[in-house]
């Protein structure tokens, strides 16, 4: 016998919705990247806590207060060893550590917008085969930040 799974929700479990709320995504320079979050892509800073490189800097779209990027200082849980700490700003370096996907309704002025910036690009506005059309860039911290517009 042969079953299909749905990739679509039937709701939610015990009727209690679980939404996203934060992500997170590293920085190694407070200032600019809350300049790239805010002032690039147009998201609000919602709180900056800490101070000098510690800060815990909080970032979203001014059209979901419910959904956050946390913006914060790699490695800096106490459980971490210096050779991880070095790896980890090692990847940060390559743009291998941290990634997010966006969504908008016009791949094409966004990408304009971010491009008069001078951010690293990493791929243009493309139509993929899944649907999408997508484009990529590295924010300051070398996350890679890919932002999408669906067909």
């Amino acid at each position: 016998m042969n079953s299909t799974r749905s990739t679509r929700s039937t709701g939610s479990p015990g009727g209690t919705a679980i939404t996203i709320h934060t992500t997170f995504l590293p920085h190694d320079d407070p200032d600019e990247s809350v300049a790239f979050y805010r002032d690039v892509l147009g998201f609000e800073v919602r709180s900056d806590v800490g101070a000098g490189t510690m800060r815990w800097i909080t970032v979203g779209p001014p059209n979901q207060p419910e959904t956050r990027i946390l913006l914060a200082p790699p490695a800096a849980d106490p459980g971490i060893t210096d050779d991880e700490r070095r790896l980890i700003a090692e990847m940060m370096a390559k743009g291998t550590y941290g990634w997010i996907v966006l969504a908008t309704g016009d791949v094409d002025a966004v990408f304009e917008r971010v491009v008069a910036h001078d951010v690293e690009v990493v791929q243009e506005p493309t139509d993929q085969p899944y649907g999408v059309r997508d484009c990529a860039f590295r924010d300051p911290a070398g996350n890679m930040v890919r932002i999408q517009q669906d067909h």
